[in-house]
């Protein structure tokens, strides 16, 4: 259960006004976490450069700027996902990792790198429209094998998206030994996860996929709050449940599916910023889906920061920074998880 207590239906006042003390904080930790990101690199940004000399407006302009952006996007997504995620199925260590959300989309996303990572079918990336069948097929898959009657086990949850991440892993590695050299070796580079990108066509073709789904997610967000109780108590005030489910369902599925095709498999985004908001501002969805994606974006920009930097002229893959930061949150819930079901 991510909440015990019975949601606030009446009285939306305070809502509102704490919904905006924490946007404005954490707008300003975003902002901070921007320059943050821009100033620190291979090179340190120097404004006086950025005038005068064109081949540094260049390296800024097409590679740190967009790439920062990504972060930003790609973070955003993936904690607004996983806090969705957490509401929907009542349980703290869902996220699109853990659930073999992303796992599904990077199956579907290596298919396509092998079939040829340009192609188009309908005016839309193949590798898009890959990634974003697989993770619909994993979360659908994940959840029928967890859910008895009206109840989610949280045990068969977890167990069912580790079996759908092992599963896809072995369909990604089986993918890779029969490709081509040059296909298997960008397969292998992606699903490390990685936001290298040159200019602003890609985040803008993301953009028209992932907008429409950030949407679903905030309209959502009132329906998730009665959901994170129960089923039945979102029945009773008015909410169409499995309207519901299958909206964030899609959803979700879209906007992994994109992240996963164009950041590869990045984790635990989706777990570690919704529980620092809960923690922060309380367990309210509708203040946790709108701060998680703020949070979610200053997050992914930190940390690719330190992915770009660690190792002075090499880099690591950001996905290695997240899984070592959301490792032990992890293993540190699914703790205090068994000590509530034991009490």
């Amino acid at each position: 259960m991510i909440s015990n207590q019975r949601p606030e239906i009446k009285n939306q006042q305070p809502t509102t006004v704490r919904l905006r003390r924490a946007l404005a904080l954490l707008t300003c930790v975003l902002i901070a976490a921007t320059l943050l990101a821009l100033w620190v690199g291979y090179q340190r940004l120097d404004l006086a450069a950025l005038q005068t000399d064109e081949r540094a407006r260049a390296v800024f302009f097409q590679l740190r700027l967009p790439r920062v952006v990504m972060a930003g996007i790609v973070g955003a997504s993936l904690a607004m996902v996983g806090a969705a995620l957490q509401a929907l199925f009542r349980n703290p260590l869902a996220e699109p990792l853990t659930l073999g959300v992303s796992g599904g989309g990077a199956l579907g996303a290596s298919v396509a790198i092998a079939l040829g990572a340009g192609a188009r079918v309908a005016g839309l990336p193949l590798v898009f429209i890959a990634a974003f069948i697989g993770a619909g097929v994993a979360v659908m898959v994940v959840y029928r094998l967890a859910r008895t009657g009206a109840t989610v086990l949280p045990g068969a949850l977890l167990l069912a998206g580790v079996v759908m991440n092992t599963v896809a892993a072995a369909g990604v590695v089986f993918i890779q030994y029969f490709a081509d050299y040059s296909r298997a070796l960008q397969i292998l580079r992606w699903t490390i996860g990685s936001l290298d990108v040159v200019g602003f066509d890609l985040i803008w073709r993301m953009l028209i996929f992932l907008v429409p789904g950030w949407v679903v997610l905030f309209a959502m967000s009132r329906d998730l709050h009665l959901l994170a109780v129960d089923e039945e108590t979102a029945a009773s005030l008015g909410v169409n449940v499995r309207r519901s489910e299958r909206l964030v369902y899609a959803a979700s599925s879209l906007i992994v599916g994109v992240t996963v095709a164009v950041g590869g498999t990045i984790g635990f985004v989706g777990l570690i910023v919704p529980h620092a908001v809960r923690l922060l501002f309380g367990e309210d969805v509708r203040l946790v889906l709108p701060c998680s994606f703020v949070l979610g974006a200053a997050f992914l920009m930190l940390a690719d920061m330190v992915a770009r930097t660690v190792l002075g002229a090499g880099e690591l893959p950001v996905g290695a920074i997240t899984a070592l930061a959301g490792g032990p949150v992890f293993l540190w819930l699914l703790r205090r998880q068994q000590r509530y079901s034991a009490l």
